[in-house]
């Protein structure tokens, strides 16, 4: 599942153009890269977090796929079906929910002309349709219905659907959080100079524990000492204990005296295809750990039969552990880690396979670098890593709740 955040400002005064359109699967798509570019917008595109911003003035708007919903101007929307993405890397948005979005935008320059398959786009107001035959994509005005009144009953009805806890996570309230702090007892993890790396990530996950247990979370560690868990029943423990997030908490590492003193930084991966040989190299080291230390389950490298497998049981999950990442991205913006390349990816760590929930591994930093390491083991590094963790894990859960909330009404 591809995961891609669009966050597009449009002008006030519009520039002509055609902008191609598409039907698929009965749903008509505009082809949003071709808009940002005829409307001279400033475009970035991350392809790693599969992340695309287009900006202008005056309007904001975002989209996520797999997700389906649109937020604009602070309004979420349902869409009937998600954005996608071609293979010439153009990105396709669905037209029935986000045209009364563009005529508001390009204040009614704008018209839907499915004969010739384009969104025009003029800089007069459109008042009269061409002889070319049309197709409205407005919905029908909604006839008022009495205003229904709530009783006591309904209102204590309406909060137990919200709080079922019997529904699957990602689709329900974010409540229960699972940290696993990885490695530990015999299994030291990754060595620094001054350190080891299950001493690190168990500090920090006791850190992280109580903050969000301050914010009101159930907080769970797979370990809260120094004992050896095997890989393959961290998220078997998670699955027991019914979370709505699971983070695995790591240090990063390198060999080579000279790129140790180079590489650096914090990195985030969901489970999924690796799209590197560095990617595929670190879930490597890690899923062999397990191996050495008595876990027979555990494998190296997840084959590309056993993805397809994998991804078809991880549909219903992904979507949320890209949308928990980007939150992790944002809070770890200007920290005293830097960011390892685009700060995301994915691959084949063994320890998020079978976590039925949201789940991302997070590698706080190098602790074959001096200065990440120094930063890990002391002190104040490892709370405000734990803050960051807390706060992006916080955010999570207000997007959850409030993409319920739109569903609800």
């Amino acid at each position: 599942m591809i995961f891609l955040a669009v966050l597009f400002w449009f002008a006030t005064l519009a520039v002509a153009a055609d902008i191609p359109l598409r039907k698929m699967d009965n749903f008509w798509f505009f082809n949003i890269s071709e808009l940002a570019k005829s409307q001279e917008m400033s475009v970035d595109w991350k392809p790693t977090e599969k992340h695309f911003s287009a900006s202008n003035k005056d309007f904001q708007c975002s989209f996520v796929v797999g997700l389906p919903y649109i937020s604009a101007q602070g309004k979420i929307t349902p869409l009937s079906t998600k954005t996608q993405i071609d293979n010439e890397g153009n990105i396709w948005i669905p037209l029935k929910e986000t045209f009364p979005v563009l005529e508001k935008a390009f204040k009614g320059n704008i018209a839907f002309d499915s004969t010739a398959k384009f969104l025009r786009i003029s800089n007069t107001k459109i008042t009269s349709t061409s002889p070319e035959k049309k197709e409205t994509l407005k919905a029908s005005p909604e006839k008022k219905e009495p205003q229904k009144t709530i009783t006591p009953e309904k209102k204590e009805q309406a909060k137990e659907i919200k709080d079922d806890r019997s529904a699957k996570a990602g689709s329900r309230e974010v409540k229960t959080i699972i940290i696993d702090p990885g490695h530990g007892g015999k299994d030291p993890g990754a060595l620094g100079k001054n350190s080891q790396e299950k001493d690190i990530v168990l500090a920090v996950a006791k850190k992280l524990k109580k903050e969000l247990e301050n914010e009101g979370f159930e907080v769970k560690l797979t370990r809260n000492k120094d004992v050896f868990v095997e890989l393959s029943e961290r998220p078997n423990l998670a699955n027991k204990w019914n979370g709505d997030l699971f983070i695995s908490l790591h240090c990063n590492a390198i060999d080579g005296e000279e790129r140790q003193k180079k590489t650096q930084g914090y990195h985030f991966y969901v489970l999924r295809a690796p799209e590197s040989e560095e990617d595929k190299a670190i879930a490597r080291r890690e899923n062999k750990v397990a191996s050495l230390y008595g876990d027979n389950k555990a494998k190296t490298e997840i084959s590309p039969i056993e993805w397809i497998k994998i991804e078809a049981s991880l549909v219903m999950y992904q979507q949320n552990s890209f949308r928990y990442t980007e939150e992790l991205l944002k809070a770890f913006e200007k920290g005293k880690i830097k960011k390892l390349g685009s700060g995301a990816g994915g691959a084949g760590f063994m320890v998020l396979v079978g976590a039925l929930m949201p789940a991302v591994l997070v590698e706080l930093g190098f602790i074959t670098h001096p200065d990440d390491e120094a930063y890990m083991i002391s002190e104040k590094g490892q709370k405000e890593l734990s803050t960051k963790i807390a706060n992006a894990v916080k955010n999570y859960r207000d997007i959850i709740h409030s993409y319920r909330e739109t569903l609800a009404h």
